[in-house]
């Protein structure tokens, strides 16, 4: 982990998330995955932050990752996409995890089929963000930032 000063957060992204914005007609909007990359980046700076940004259509490569953010991350943000509903691995590897969790998702999980109202992922998470499509992204690494400053005990100053 880093100094309080300059938190380290790895963002996760799940199957199919390098395919956002391909077919506008999906629930996930229109921008792509290296736009809401970037926008992602550039929110980290602004707060002064780490971002360790990555994306894997394989399930053991995001757990591997989760482990390798042991010691090394404050926090984890993950949008495990598809696995969030049947992998009890990723779950596991979660609660191993020492840092905080933010779970988040482009699209309203609710408003959608019934067998995405349950998350694997939520049992390990200190917050969820859904529904609010890229701007949800940008919020999910403000929320990183504020749990780790309060668990270190700073306040930080979002913008």
């Amino acid at each position: 982990m880093t100094t309080q000063d300059h938190a380290t957060l790895w963002f996760l992204n799940g199957p199919n998330a390098n395919l956002y914005g391909l077919d506008p007609n999906q629930p996930y909007g229109s921008e792509n995955f290296a736009s809401l990359q970037r926008r992602c980046e550039a929110k980290a700076a602004q707060l002064g932050v780490q971002l360790r940004f990555l994306q894997s259509n394989w399930e053991g490569q995001l757990i591997d990752w989760i482990q390798e953010a042991r010691g090394v991350a404050d926090a984890i943000i993950i949008n495990a996409a598809g696995l969030t509903y049947t992998s009890v691995s990723i779950l596991d590897a979660l609660l191993m995890f020492p840092g905080k969790v933010v779970e988040v998702h482009m699209s309203n999980l609710w408003k959608r089929e019934a067998f995405r109202h349950h998350s694997y992922i939520s049992r390990a998470a200190h917050g969820i963000i859904a529904g609010l499509g890229a701007d949800g992204y940008e919020l999910a690494i403000e929320a990183a930032v504020r749990l780790v400053a309060a668990s270190s005990g700073t306040t930080r100053h979002s913008g």
